[in-house]
């Protein structure tokens, strides 16, 4: 039996421990401290919402929700949803995720396509970056209306189509987008980016983040546009590939401070589309996903609704 003190028992790195994710011994072992619950998908939902589950790749998969419309025949608009977990947690089969896309589906009657990517530390970035672009290349390869999923084939509209995601996920969908502009025609297959819906988002500031330090090890940190758009602002301007963005915000979030700055760096990049933030107060990070019944958060659905719907 191995002592208190041996290697494989000696603590190396824990993070957040308000909010325990991972323990790294100095053996290299990892030990995960939460493990995320899942739900099926469900074909028939109270609110109409329909849902299944689909293999994106060998290793990434997603989960597609279809509202039930008065005309089976109409296209929607479609929205690739990427979840956050500062890139460690979180799934689109979680009940939180689960329950969140089928009311803002439901709400809003786009068609949404929610990525499941890689976690770290086991898969450090940018393997989550690579995993959300494929899962755009795969939505693109039904666009004209040949993919291997019958709902994108039949009810999406390729030259409506939006990318959002919430905390971490929405620094992989800013960093999908600036991808997308310089992807090849083959790539995405004529699909259009019209938005980018950007909640509470994770980017860097200047001070240091030891999380990412670790499961980021080849990035330059603060001075790295992927985490810090600011660092590459001509890049930013020609990057992104939609008329427009929507940066929400709460008052109370650790993160609020980076996200006005994403708006503010937008702004003044010279990129020439419409750019929209609205800030929650009173409220934390991500409260929309653990209070989603509260006033505020169905003001912000409602403001989310009108950003996909305009």
């Amino acid at each position: 039996m191995a002592s208190n003190n041996s290697p494989e028992n000696e603590i190396a790195h824990d993070f957040f421990p308000s909010f325990p994710m991972f323990r790294v011994y100095k053996d290299g072992r990892i030990e995960r401290l939460r493990r995320t619950e899942t739900v099926p998908p469900s074909d028939n939902s109270p609110t109409g919402v329909r849902s299944k589950d689909t293999p994106v790749s060998a290793v990434s998969s997603a989960r597609i929700f279809l509202p039930e419309t008065a005309d089976p025949t109409a296209k929607l608009p479609l929205l690739i949803y990427i979840h956050g977990g500062a890139f460690c947690v979180g799934s689109p089969f979680s009940p939180t995720y689960h329950n969140y896309l089928t009311s803002l589906v439901d709400k809003t009657k786009v068609i949404a396509v929610s990525v499941e990517y890689r976690k770290a530390p086991e898969h450090n970035l940018p393997v989550a970056y690579d995993d959300a672009w494929t899962a755009v290349k795969w939505v693109a390869s039904h666009a004209k209306s040949d993919g291997p999923e019958p709902w994108l084939n039949e009810r999406a509209d390729f030259d409506r189509v939006f990318l959002a995601g919430d905390s971490a996920g929405a620094n992989i969908a800013h960093n999908t987008i600036i991808k997308a502009s310089t992807a090849t025609a083959d790539d995405l297959m004529g699909l259009k980016f019209v938005g980018l819906l950007l909640m509470n988002p994770y980017f860097l500031g200047h001070e240091r983040d030891e999380l990412i330090e670790f499961i980021f090890p080849t990035s330059t940190g603060s001075n790295d546009p992927r985490l810090n758009p600011g660092c590459a602002m001509d890049e930013l301007a020609a990057g992104l590939v939609c008329k427009r963005v929507l940066v929400c915000v709460s008052e109370r979030d650790f993160l609020r401070e980076r996200g006005v700055a994403y708006h503010e760096t937008v702004k003044k990049s010279g990129w020439d589309g419409e750019m929209e933030m609205v800030e929650i107060q009173g409220e934390g990070h991500v409260f929309f996903l653990l209070e989603p019944d509260c006033q505020k958060a169905v003001d912000l659905m409602n403001r989310v609704s009108s950003f996909l719907n305009r």
